[in-house]
């Protein structure tokens, strides 16, 4: 078991229009949509649906509810397969240029969509993340009710990291609609209104060659059976990286038949 466990407690990302520099969506960037759909609906349980986007990308539901988004756009935008956590910006312009300032890379973006507008960044110490400003497209407000998702940053330095995410994204600024961060048992706790929706731990090493030790933001999907789905994703070409059990339930850490990588707790609704 490694030293930093999943955090597998009721952390649920909240509104997207209403809570500033909160999670409000993630997104896997694939090379095949076939393939990913097939794997991830069989070891998630998920259905899917097309989007205004084009024939490359779809939406994951569970039980009715959007879940995820898959883009078949890593090959051509030469990205690696990543699941990426997206935060919730009044002004994408004015937080493209915070990460500027702030010596971190924008990778993508600003891009328009019909309901809003979205960057993909890196920051300083590597780990990839996305901001949106707008309204998420019909259906997808009812992500923060439900949804089984948790994003937690293993970063270098958490207490860093916070400075740099809560600058970029204005988190603790003092405004009423702001995420509020405290550090608790060596980790950086992210709330709104008094919500957890993220977790920053330290330990990551920037320059490792395995992307599981390098500074990453993490994934995590609430599932009925850790043992059932982590035996089903290997069945279909994952790899087992760790797992084990922690206060809230069992977890693993896994990387699919592309490299993408995510992990698996225990749904706290089945608690």
């Amino acid at each position: 078991m490694s030293e930093q466990q999943p955090v597998t407690d009721v952390d649920r990302a909240p509104t997207p229009d209403a809570p500033r520099g909160a999670p409000c969506w993630v997104n896997l960037t694939a090379r095949d949509l076939e393939s990913a759909e097939k794997f991830y609906g069989t070891v998630l349980g998920w259905e899917f649906r097309a989007t205004t986007l084009g024939e490359r990308f779809a939406v994951a539901l569970k039980n009715g509810r959007p879940v995820a988004g898959i883009g078949a756009v890593a090959t051509d935008m030469q990205f690696a397969v990543v699941w990426t956590p997206y935060f919730a910006v009044p002004q994408v312009d004015e937080a493209a240029a915070r990460v500027r300032e702030r010596s971190a890379t924008v990778a993508l973006g600003p891009v328009s969509f019909a309901s809003g507008r979205a960057l993909v960044a890196a920051d300083r110490d590597g780990a990839v993340f996305g901001i949106w400003d707008g309204r998420l497209p019909g259906g997808w407000e009812t992500w923060h009710d439900n949804s089984p998702v948790v994003v937690r940053l293993r970063t270098r330095d958490a207490f860093e990291a916070a400075i740099f995410y809560g600058g970029v994204l204005q988190w603790a600024d003092g405004a009423p609609d702001s995420c509020t961060v405290s550090y608790e048992h060596d980790e950086v706790v992210v709330r709104s209104a008094d919500r957890v929706v993220a977790r920053l731990g330290s330990g990551a090493v920037d320059a490792a060659p395995d992307p599981v030790v390098r500074p990453h933001w993490e994934v995590q999907f609430a599932v009925d059976d850790v043992e059932s789905s982590t035996t089903v994703a290997r069945s279909l070409g994952a790899t087992l990286i760790d797992g084990g059990t922690a206060p809230a339930g069992a977890w693993a850490r896994l990387r699919d038949a592309d490299g993408g990588l995510f992990t698996v707790i225990t749904d706290p609704a089945r608690q």
